[in-house]
């Protein structure tokens, strides 16, 4: 597919600047929300009217544009909904009399690509796709094609979801997230179902030259079941079609979330591979939500470039052997499955 050179990101943790991983930040009243920066670029005027989706994603992505890339394609579920509720809740309030258009525009999914876009004066590609939790995915394929047509092209390609009000407790009524307190650092011990809430802002450069790569995203796999067996069919002939005769993954990256009732599927992928290979988990680190898979291309682009997981994401089989191959396996809300393969 194409090479990753720089990646940038903010999340829960701290991975944005002087990152660390060795420390495990906790979760607040069941919520893992992002470390935010200071935001060094972005105008205090400007700042103070951005919106929190538009705001980390802004974050992220600034360091990325500087590179001036040829376009920039984001993917994310939900935008910016709070200032979206905010905009609805104007309507009502002032009986569609004087509505504030800051909310509005801030709560479009496109604002971040198109914050970015206008702050680098970036005229070229710019686009966002808006498919739930497929929609890194979109974004990562049209990146793909893109660089086809246009192989010395460079292009942003990212990702962006935040905790908004709304979809909390749209999601806590629906049983996505745990009702019980529960610890990020515990998560895996929970035997309930649910998950713990989380948001974030990852970026990467992309292009097809190796040179001065930090990373290689292989391919990717994503598709809609709730059979199991179809999963694991799904697996085989994506490793089939995208490792040579005797080769294997080194580390299988779980998107293992806390939620009894998806465990049945991340087991089953787990002990179709090799019983040696190192697994490791990522979404205590994270939190779930759409587009958290983003968040495990970049650890795997950080685990391939350090040579090093942190010990708390290490499920069996810590190794101390070089990391070469990691595969993605990502499940939301036991529907919509995606396999990611990334290199060196």
């Amino acid at each position: 597919m194409f090479y990753i050179y720089q990646h940038s990101c903010i999340s829960p943790q701290q991975t944005f600047q002087d990152i660390d991983l060795n420390i495990l930040n906790d979760a607040e009243e069941g919520k893992l929300k992002v470390v935010e920066t200071r935001y060094e670029g972005i105008a205090p005027a400007l700042l103070r009217r951005m919106g929190k989706a538009v705001r980390i994603g802004v974050g992220a992505g600034l360091p990325l544009v500087k590179e001036n890339p040829d376009g920039i394609i984001i993917g994310t579920a939900n935008g910016g909904m709070e200032d979206c509720i905010k905009f609805l809740d104007q309507i009502v309030e002032y009986n569609e009399g004087m509505l504030t258009p800051g909310n509005f525009v801030q709560s479009t999914n496109n604002a971040v690509a198109g914050q970015l876009g206008m702050m680098s004066r970036n005229t070229g590609y710019n686009t966002t796709h808006v498919h739930r939790a497929a929609a890194f995915e979109n974004a990562i394929m049209d990146v793909d094609m893109l660089l086809k047509e246009n192989p010395s092209n460079r292009y942003l390609l990212g990702a962006v979801d935040e905790i908004s009000s709304a979809n909390y407790n749209i999601e806590i009524l629906d049983g996505s997230y745990k009702k019980e307190p529960v610890s990020n650092k515990a998560l895996y011990d929970s035997a309930t179902a649910g998950s713990i809430a989380g948001e974030g802002a990852v970026m990467f450069l992309a292009g097809i030259s190796p040179q001065n790569a930090v990373a290689r995203l292989d391919a990717t796999q994503f598709f809609q079941a709730a059979d199991i067996n179809i999963v694991i069919d799904r697996l085989r002939h994506f490793l089939e079609r995208h490792l040579q005769p005797g080769e294997n993954i080194d580390v299988l990256l779980s998107g293992e979330n806390g939620d009894i009732r998806l465990q049945p599927f991340y087991d089953a992928v787990e002990n179709e591979l090799p019983q040696h290979i190192s697994v490791a988990r990522f979404k205590h680190m994270s939190g779930e939500y759409p587009t958290a898979v983003a968040f495990a291309c970049w650890l795997s682009a950080y685990i391939l470039q350090q040579q090093s997981i942190p010990q708390h994401a290490i499920k069996k089989n810590a190794s101390s052997e070089t990391v070469k191959k990691i595969l993605i396996y990502n499940n939301y809300k036991g529907l919509q499955h995606s396999f990611i393969l990334m290199s060196r």
